[in-house]
């Protein structure tokens, strides 16, 4: 599918792609991971032609279609549907020649072209990925300038996914997305019919969507088998074994070195000396390991303890608009230790009960008790607004600190995660990662007793997403936290509350759980089924629906075992098919060993049948359990 031959790549005067290499096959799920401003972005630039290399090649199949999401999201008037469906721009292209084709030889020809790309499918399709990505029915039908920026880039991602291009290039597909955008998106690009390269710090997507990992290291690109965590456990151990292989040889080295000083001068010991000199100058130095250490996360303790509960909700009602609330009925208890990830699409109020909690905005009805000397610390996206743009880190945190000597303002600047070489910068030329640190540790200067984050990890790469993971671990107060990141929540929270429906309650299942949940009700959108009822037809209450839910999910357990045997089987032929494939594409074999070419290509034929049983068998058996999901 894409091989990149000896590739360099300056960007302002930057290497940053130094004499790369890479060997892509088609079919492939890649995951392009590397440290911010690494070049992952570039190199996307030069592979779909925007960007010249400095020097090699890179070659692709003819007449391939590459797709990645527009850099400006659509704002007109045509509805979020037209503008998905006129991604296909062959269809388009047919449709509309058939609307003035006069001669009935290249009519047939355009209908039958429309029956093998499945156009009477089209607008099912399309609905299907907006439904997915968070739009339903009736939003389908608005124009796109009645949406904000975000939601529009949504539409650009949905548009870009209906294409189905032969080589999909999603660079943070998720920085727009909520979980449940991402739980629905992991699915469907794991499924997805042609190759993908994906740039993601989301290590969940990384770990359930792809199956090779192309690193971009020290201007190097390396790629690996597996997913994110296989690829991290690979490297460290390669990593640590090139360590080892060093040190090795740097104590070969000295013994060689010290046995032709000492035997040079002796005739007897000459040609052995000569011998080892010229061994020496051959030994291909083996290179060190580069420690990249990302800063940790700190955040200040509270300089006083409150015991719980901290915030208790009665009967709360809360909005924008008098009589309009976006939540009710609100009974919430939050106490000195918890942890509580809120769950639910966007649009549904979690930044409303942020905001609420914080004090950003009052009950319009109900009681709200907040414990004395309560500190709250709240952090969002937006915020990164608020940084003066001229102001430098220390010129920043001097603010809240005016009497504070130099040194310790830059300790604290320091504790933040900034280099010392980043201190001195305006805010407006730090990147978003180093921004949302600064911010960060802004909100929290006070020693927090309660801290919430509203997508804390947009502009983080995976290390410093640890970093932060670890940070709120050993926080000491309360957190609430409102992410798209699965792997974070897994990691720090207990507990999980669902905004959903104008109401704010307690989620007793796992993310695992809430995943079967999410794509179940994308399903039930697409085929207008969201009411459920009880077995005499009765209509249920909120609380009764989520009952029977939780039972018919806990009854489908056995199924998704099934289904998980299924797809580890798929993947056990699909890794089999590969490796011979690979095998077979070296073109020694076909003069050195003919009859094994051939028993290869006859096990490649046996092992595509197998996969075609096994995805037969999965898909029968998701089929059955995306029904039963749909019921739900």
């Amino acid at each position: 599918m894409l091989i990149l031959n000896d590739i360099s790549v300056r960007m302002a005067g930057r290497l940053l792609i130094d004499h790369a290499n890479l060997n892509l096959p088609s079919g492939t799920k890649a995951g392009l991971v590397g440290r911010n401003g690494a070049g992952k972005s570039t190199l996307f630039k030069v592979i779909t032609g925007e960007m010249p290399a400095e020097t090699g090649d890179f070659f692709l199949p003819k007449n391939i279609r590459i797709g990645q999401v527009a850099q400006e999201a659509p704002g007109t008037e045509d509805s979020l549907l037209e503008i998905v469906l006129a991604a296909d721009q062959e269809r388009t292209a047919l449709l509309a020649e058939a609307e003035t084709a006069t001669d009935p030889h290249r009519i047939a020809e355009i209908h039958i072209r429309l029956v093998d790309i499945d156009a009477h499918s089209a607008e099912a399709r399309a609905g299907a990925i907006l439904s997915g990505l968070g739009f339903d029915s009736e939003a389908q039908k608005r124009p796109a300038s009645s949406f904000s920026g975000g939601w529009r880039m949504r539409v650009a991602l949905a548009a870009v996914l209906f294409a189905e291009p032969d080589l999909l290039l999603l660079d943070e597909p998720t920085n727009y997305l909520d979980l449940e955008g991402t739980l629905w998106l992991e699915d469907y690009v794991r499924r997805y019919p042609h190759t993908v390269i994906l740039i993601s710090h989301d290590r969940d997507l990384l770990n359930s969507a792809v199956n090779s990992i192309i690193h971009l290291d020290q201007t190097k690109l390396t790629l690996w088998q597996g997913n994110y965590d296989q690829f991290e456990r690979l490297r460290s151990e390669a990593l640590e074994l090139q360590q080892k292989q060093r040190t090795k040889q740097e104590a070969h080295r000295k013994h060689m070195e010290a046995f032709v000083e000492r035997f040079r001068a002796k005739a007897s010991k000459a040609k052995q000396a000569q011998s080892r000199l010229k061994a020496l100058q051959k030994l291909k130095p083996i290179s060190s390991v580069i420690e990249d250490h990302v800063a940790p996360f700190h955040f200040p303790e509270p300089e006083k303890v409150v015991a719980s509960p901290i915030i208790a909700i009665e009967n709360g009602e809360v909005g924008y608009t008098p009589g309009k609330p976006v939540l009710k009925h609100l009974n919430l208890r939050i106490d000195a230790d918890d942890r509580i990830a809120l769950l639910g699409s966007n649009g549904n109020g979690k930044s409303t009960l942020a905001k609420l909690i914080s004090g950003r905005l009052p009950l319009q009805s109900g009681r709200m008790t907040v414990a004395p000397n309560l500190k709250i610390s709240f952090f969002a996206q937006h915020q990164l607004d608020d940084l003066v743009p001229e102001d430098n880190a220390i010129e920043h945190v001097r603010k809240l600190m005016p009497d504070a000597p130099e040194s310790k303002v830059r300790a604290r600047v320091s504790q933040m995660g900034l280099a010392t070489v980043k201190m001195n910068t305006a805010a407006k030329d730090l990147s978003g990662g180093e921004k949302a640190r600064l911010l960060m540790g802004l909100s929290t200067f006070q020693g927090p007793n309660l801290l919430i984050l509203d997508e804390p990890t947009n502009h983080l790469d995976i290390d410093s997403r640890e970093a932060l993971m670890h940070a709120l671990n050993d926080f000491d107060g309360a957190v609430i936290l409102i992410a798209h990141d699965r792997h974070l929540i897994e990691a720090t929270m207990d507990r999980l509350w669902l905004v959903r429906d104008g109401a704010v309650a307690p989620y007793d299942g796992d993310l695992d759980a809430y995943r079967s949940l999410v794509l179940a009700d994308a399903k039930a959108e697409r085929s207008g089924n969201s009411k459920i009822t009880a077995d005499d037809g009765q209509k249920l209450t909120k609380a009764e629906q989520r009952k029977l839910s939780a039972q018919k999910r806990e009854a489908l357990k056995p199924l998704q075992k099934k289904i998980q045997e299924a797809d580890a089987m798929v993947q056990r032929f699909q890794k089999k098919i590969e490796t011979l494939q690979d095998q077979l594409a070296d073109p020694v074999i076909y003069s050195r060993e003919p009859a094994r070419a051939t028993q290869i290509g006859k096990e490649i034929g046996y092992a595509k049948s197998s996969l075609a049983r096994a995805e037969e068998e999965w898909l029968t058996l998701s089929t059955e359990y995306e029904e039963a999901m749909a019921d739900l």
